[in-house]
């Protein structure tokens, strides 16, 4: 296994999974990655549970803002068993429909959940990790609208200390920086890239890569959107434009622009 591990986690039976989940039937379905689909279940006790994760996993990533771990299964395939976040993920929050806009403090309460969550893995585990597809997706909202980093399939460990790595390429476009889809270098930089990506969503309501001419399929990212209103004499007048306007005029703009520059 690879990507987060912690010291101690619940092992489950393939049977157990299968019952739990209806046999992985399609009712309870309830998303689908990169690397495989994502299914609700109930599983044993869960106060059981939660007081199995108190004990064991008291010291673990589990404490900093990321999804915990609850247990694996490894039979014929390898099944991760994760806390299921009641309230989705950002990228529907901000993307889809039926939802109700998040208001701008949520939006600035999610932006720093996410960035503690990438804190952690990036400065208080060692060897350090790198997520390596930080996106608005990855990042669900509990009951509280509180966020948490999701989904560590394509998370890569590195040597403490070490500055960067190369790999293959892996990620979701939009989010890479320049130097590492040209290089394919791996430093904590490119969750740090990424991450800055999720607050220009949260800023403009807009995905990662925005169509800006339907007719010749044109297209461009957000960052270099939000370049070219930094580059301009007067950023903050530009910037209003670019706001998501289901906020309306309920947020500092202030506020926006320190978001941005940070």
């Amino acid at each position: 296994m690879t990507g987060i591990t912690i010291d101690k986690s619940v092992e489950f039976s393939y049977e157990e999974l299968a019952k739990a989940t209806n046999g992985f039937s399609i009712a309870n379905k309830i998303g689908q990655g990169g690397f495989g689909s994502v299914y609700y279940a109930e599983l044993r006790n869960e106060r059981q549970l939660r007081e199995w994760i108190c004990k064991h996993q008291k010291n673990s990533l589990l404490n900093s803002r990321c999804v915990r771990l609850i247990g694996y299964c490894v039979e014929g395939s390898l099944f991760l068993v994760y806390e299921y976040i009641e309230n989705g993920n950002l990228s529907q929050h901000l993307h889809g429909s039926g939802r109700d806009s998040l208001s701008w403090p949520i939006r600035v309460q999610i932006a720093l959940d996410s960035a503690r969550g990438l804190e952690y893995i990036h400065e208080d585990t060692v060897p350090v990790y790198i997520h390596r597809d930080i996106k608005s997706a990855n990042i669900l909202i509990d009951k509280n609208f509180r966020a948490k980093v999701a989904d560590f399939g394509l998370t890569r460990l590195t040597e403490y200390g070490s500055s960067s790595l190369q790999t293959i390429l892996v990620g979701t476009f939009g989010y890479m920086p320049p130097e590492y889809a040209q290089y394919g270098e791996v430093s904590p930089k490119i969750d740090v890239y990424a991450f800055g990506v999720v607050l220009y969503e949260l800023i403009s309501g807009k995905e990662a890569i925005i169509k800006t001419n339907e007719i010749v399929t044109e297209s461009k990212g957000l960052v270099a959107l939000f370049e070219e209103i930094l580059s301009q004499p007067d950023s903050k007048e530009d910037l209003l434009k670019y706001v998501d306007p289901r906020l309306g005029d309920n947020y500092p703009i202030d506020s926006v622009f320190k978001v941005i520059i940070t």
